[in-house]
């Protein structure tokens, strides 16, 4: 094989070129692109100061025994230092392994699963059930529409509240039951029925953004597929699912992690419900809390340390959720 070789450079014809090094690549995409970067800064920077260096010094007092008696305070005129040490990884370990880890972990985590699993099934089937009928022709739909997003319109507080005090021993829920001779449940004092009222307002709040966006993808489906499968004799159930589903299909992958990543996350509902008073009922974002910020002394490494394992179950979830989604797209396409 002959090799063309530059006379005046040396070089051989097909070289390629020496690759640029780091700085001179990052000079180069600046002065190409300086545009986009100057409008990326500002986001850049209040994303750092919210976000990065938020988690960054919550993951470095995970590692110390911080708590409201040994951390930088000042009273009156008197500045007290901080006195908390680096402790490692026992804080993690404590939680996981210690000898109250079920009763401070593994019992709020299997709640916390059950909790999402229950209340993410209800917004999507209520949710799609509404948005199934809502998507059919008939006088006052927008009228209903509209009544059916005022439970997401609404503040959540204002919510909860309204349906803490319904709930209440002398509301309206237990009025109605007695007037209809059952039983009147302890919704806010006995630990089943506060599980059961924290799943009933949840769902009450969480139905209409789940009706929304199933309604948008139901209405973004080509109405000539159920034409078609009408005429090839298609019931009901047939072209629901093998028409609607598959339509939805990539609505509904979207709209249930979101909805299990702020169930799991669903801190309003069960603080503004129960507040303290239901230790049971807590999952693990509002036992954090509680740990943190709603006993003496506070204790900030280990509410610190749950907000961790709390990031790093949603990031494992999320990874193999949509790996699975990824997979069964590839199966189809097939």
């Amino acid at each position: 094989m002959t090799v063309a070789i530059d006379r005046a450079t040396g070089k051989r014809h097909g070289d390629r070129a020496p690759r640029p090094g780091l700085g001179q690549r990052i000079r180069s995409s600046y002065q190409k692109y300086w545009y986009a970067y100057a409008m990326v800064a500002p986001v850049a920077v209040v994303l750092g100061a919210l976000v990065v260096y938020p988690l960054v010094y919550g993951f470095y007092l995970t590692l110390t025994d911080a708590n409201s008696l040994n951390t930088a305070r000042t009273i009156g005129v008197n500045h007290i230092d901080a006195t908390y040490k680096f402790i490692g990884l026992d804080n993690y370990k404590d939680i996981l392994f210690g000898p109250t880890s079920y009763d401070r972990f593994w019992s709020h985590f299997v709640w916390t699963i059950v909790w999402t699993a229950l209340c993410v099934t209800l917004h999507y089937t209520i949710g799609l059930g509404l948005a199934l009928l809502l998507n059919e022709k008939f006088r006052g739909r927008t009228f209903y529409r509209m009544v059916l997003v005022l439970p997401w319109a609404v503040p959540t507080f204002v919510t909860v509240f309204g349906w803490r005090f319904m709930l209440a021993d002398g509301g309206i829920v237990n009025a109605a039951l007695h007037f209809l001779h059952l039983p009147q449940p302890d919704w806010l004092e006995d630990t089943f029925w506060q599980r059961a009222a924290a799943i009933l307002v949840n769902t009450w709040c969480g139905v209409p953004f789940m009706m929304l966006s199933l309604l948008g993808g139901l209405q973004a489906i080509d109405g000539t597929l159920y034409e078609a499968a009408e005429m090839d004799g298609a019931s009901a159930w047939q072209r629901f699912r093998y028409v609607t589903l598959p339509g939805l299909r990539s609505v509904s992958s979207t709209v249930v992690l979101l909805g299990i990543i702020w169930t799991f996350n669903q801190f309003a509902v069960i603080f503004l419900l129960f507040g303290n008073t239901a230790p049971d009922a807590q999952i693990l974002v509002t036992w954090a809390y509680f740990l943190g910020f709603g006993q003496q002394p506070r204790d900030f490494a280990q509410s610190a340390a749950y907000g961790m394992l709390l990031l790093a179950i949603l990031i494992v979830f999320t990874s193999f959720y949509r790996r699975w989604l990824n997979r069964n797209d590839q199966q189809l396409a097939i």
